[in-house]
């Protein structure tokens, strides 16, 4: 008896050379015509014909057993389900009025649901959430290590601020120039550029030994790195089918939490350990903090390695003509999806895909054949960055503008408050440390002190019109101490390491500093008179012990794990009631934490504020990043994504000046800025189109 499953194969076979080589699909997901072979019904078989599977069974055990209470089977559920999307593509596809490319979309859609959700997701997922880490690890590294590389590189408050911005202006950079790249180059081209470009330059930071050259290492690594959210959720996306998009974007958006947290935990078990540091003379020191940049780059690197055994987005693939490459890439996701779940018999039966072809692609297809070597290579990328630069004209179009205005100024009042609040918090909770300790200073006002000898550091005081005559400071530590118009005369200050001490307005006589660091920015006004330095320490130096402070790691660590409930909450809601309502109810809800922080007297209370905040806001960045993916079309997607998330940086530079700037003022201006601008992007999320029923275009 011939196999009629094997007859069907063969029949499909014979239909892939003729003339009907796009599968025709029905209203419920199926196939007539030329239609997969597991779908098709088999041939009827004889009453007395049974299975070993089947046999000994009567037919009454097997009915459901539901049928007779009104409980659909779940096999009907999903049925429902797949028509209803059948129907809602059916209703785009007339809207569309015939336009062809439109039949891209659907077929694309169809065969993603088809190859199923499985191992292949699965491990692109892992692959791209190291990437998403790496950039969450990226954005913790200048506030861990400036305590400690400002004393190493004597980096001074004006130039401490540099190192933040000028790493947020490469992130911006990054973002707009690598996301309108992966719509001309590809997805997994560029995010490997952008993993490489981070890890090389995070690489060389570790020991740059001078300012200058750890900024410019720096900036190039948030050029690399900016670009990694804008591709990561464009790549991932495309290989997602509609009913799957929302809640594995949100899971996937977990991984930039882990970054939070891998940089906190990795940062407060390396970075106070001054022994594990080491040497080579007086020129190349390496210190913990560089030991710390060095350990982040294990995510980037993580990422790279897994990106060579990934594919290129289909989706993109078909966008620029590239149909085998595509159909490969799909039938491989097929394949290792279904033998993953124990089917390896089934077959994929796409024969063609419609792909379209622009006028540039031709103009590159014709251009790449003439000339020398340079002049392809000149046309070619002048030609890709004209289009890169059209792209992003073009989403100022009537069909997108006023949606992506909408959207637009979301990103900017959530990345405003979010940034600007995320500078606020640890700077808030220093302040008032600050407060509480200037509160404990010791003041001494004219004192005479004569021929005494120091051997005890000297710590939070403030000495007025003192004068100290012939007097011994050896072998102490001066923290926290200012002289005001004092007099030093035939004094010794030997073996003395200091951190924030000043001597302002003072006269210092036939007085000798032997092997200390204190230098020409510690005297303020001062008159020396045959004074001595001998053996001075040049630089700056560390003291773990003191300058930091476990409490800036736990705070990180703490808000990062703060947004664990908000990211499993949107993730497994975000299909069930939709982008729009999640990311409104988010924002509104972090606006009343922002609101409550008026209420903050204390570092402890500061710290409770910002857990909760960190924790209801992450669900409207995981709704934004997921509607951005689904609302603008493939061949613009990465560059709509890069526009958006560089405005996110311009925004988080802007938010981070301003609320720093009213630190020690008033805490009311950033507390109501943070209000406003959530409440306003909250309420205008409310008139942004819901996606979630809606095809990659």
């Amino acid at each position: 008896m011939d196999d009629p499953y094997q007859n069907n194969v063969n029949q499909q076979g014979t239909d892939i050379g003729g003339e009907n080589q796009y599968p025709t699909y029905g209203e419920g997901g199926g196939q007539e015509g030329s239609g997969y072979p597991y779908q098709t019904d088999y041939p009827p078989q004889e009453e007395d014909a049974a299975s070993d599977a089947t046999e000994g069974h009567d037919e009454d055990e097997q009915m459901y057993e539901g049928e007779y209470q009104g409980i659909p089977h779940p096999d009907e559920i999903k049925e429902a389900r797949r028509a209803a999307r059948a129907e809602a593509r059916k209703k785009a596809r007339m809207a569309a009025e015939g336009d062809d490319e439109e039949d891209l979309p659907e077929q694309y859609e169809n065969i993603m649901e088809d190859c199923g959700h499985g191992r292949f997701q699965w491990t692109l997922f892992a692959v791209l959430g190291m990437a998403l880490m790496a950039d969450g690890v990226d954005g913790f590294v200048v506030g861990f290590v400036l305590p400690s590389a400002e004393k190493d590189m004597c980096i001074t408050n004006a130039n401490k601020g540099m190192l933040g911005l000028l790493v947020y202006v490469g992130m911006m950079v990054g973002a707009f120039v690598w996301g309108g790249l992966s719509d001309k180059m590809g997805r997994r081209k560029c995010l490997i550029y952008v993993l490489t470009i981070d890890v090389v330059f995070s690489f060389l930071s570790c020991f740059a030994q001078g300012y200058g050259s750890f900024l410019f290492f720096r900036f190039w690594s948030g050029f690399g790195i900016g670009g990694s959210i804008p591709i990561v959720y464009t790549y991932y996306s495309e290989f997602l089918q509609m009913d799957k998009r929302g809640e594995h974007l949100s899971w996937l958006c977990m991984f930039w939490m882990l970054g939070g947290l891998y940089a906190s935990f990795t940062a407060w078990g390396i970075i106070p350990h001054y022994g594990w540091g080491f040497s080579m003379g007086s020129e190349f020191q390496v210190h913990t903090w560089r030991v710390f940049i060095l350990v982040c780059i294990f995510p980037a690197l993580a990422a790279l390695v897994g990106l060579i055994f990934m594919p290129e987005s289909p989706r993109f693939l078909l966008e620029s003509a590239r149909h085998d490459e595509a159909w490969m890439i799909l039938r491989q996701v097929h394949d290792t999806n279904w033998k993953a779940k124990g089917e390896p018999e089934r077959v994929f039966t796409v024969a063609s895909i419609k792909t379209p072809q622009t006028q540039e692609d031709e103009f590159i297809e014709i251009q790449s054949d003439t000339g020398t070597a340079f002049q392809r290579w000149t046309v070619r990328h002048t030609t890709m960055l004209k289009q890169v630069m059209q792209n992003v004209t073009s989403l100022a179009a009537p069909e997108l503008r006023l949606q992506g205005l909408f959207l637009a100024i979301v990103w900017f009042t959530l990345a405003f408050s979010y940034h600007g609040l995320s500078v606020w918090f640890p700077d808030m909770i220093k302040y008032m440390q600050y407060e509480e300790y200037e509160s404990k200073v010791k003041l001494f006002h004219r004192e005479r002190v004569e021929r005494f000898h120091f051997n005890f550091s000297l710590v939070n005081q403030i000495h007025k019109e003192g004068e100290y005559i012939h007097d011994r400071f050896m072998n102490i530590e001066i923290k926290s101490v200012k002289f005001e118009d004092s007099l030093f005369e035939n004094c010794i200050f030997e073996d003395i390491k200091s951190t924030n001490t000043f001597f302002e307005n003072c006269t210092i006589k036939n007085t000798m500093f032997y092997n200390t660091d204190l230098w020409q920015e510690k005297f303020k006004d001062c008159r020396l008179e045959n004074t001595t330095f001998l053996h001075p320490k040049k630089g700056c130096h560390l003291n773990f012990q003191e300058e930091n402070d476990i409490v800036v790691y736990m705070v990180s660590f703490l808000g990062s794990l703060a947004v664990l409930p908000g990211n499993i909450i949107s993730a497994l809601f975000m299909d069930k009631i939709g982008r729009i309502k999640i990311i409104g109810f988010s924002m509104l809800a972090s606006s009343g934490c922002s609101f409550l922080l008026l209420l903050s007297f204390s570092p402890g209370a500061v710290i409770c504020w910002q857990c909760l905040f960190y924790g209801t806001s992450v669900a409207a960045w995981n709704g934004l990043e997921v509607i951005s993916v689904e609302l603008y079309p493939s061949a613009k997607r990465g560059t709509a994504f890069g526009v958006l998330n560089a405005l996110c940086k311009f925004a988080a530079i802007m938010g981070s000046f301003i609320f720093a700037s009213f630190i020690g003022i008033t805490k009311i201006i950033p507390i109501f800025l943070a209000f406003a601008a959530l409440v306003c992007g909250g309420l205008l999320a409310l008139k942004l189109p819901e996606t979630r029923e809606k095809i990659l275009s």
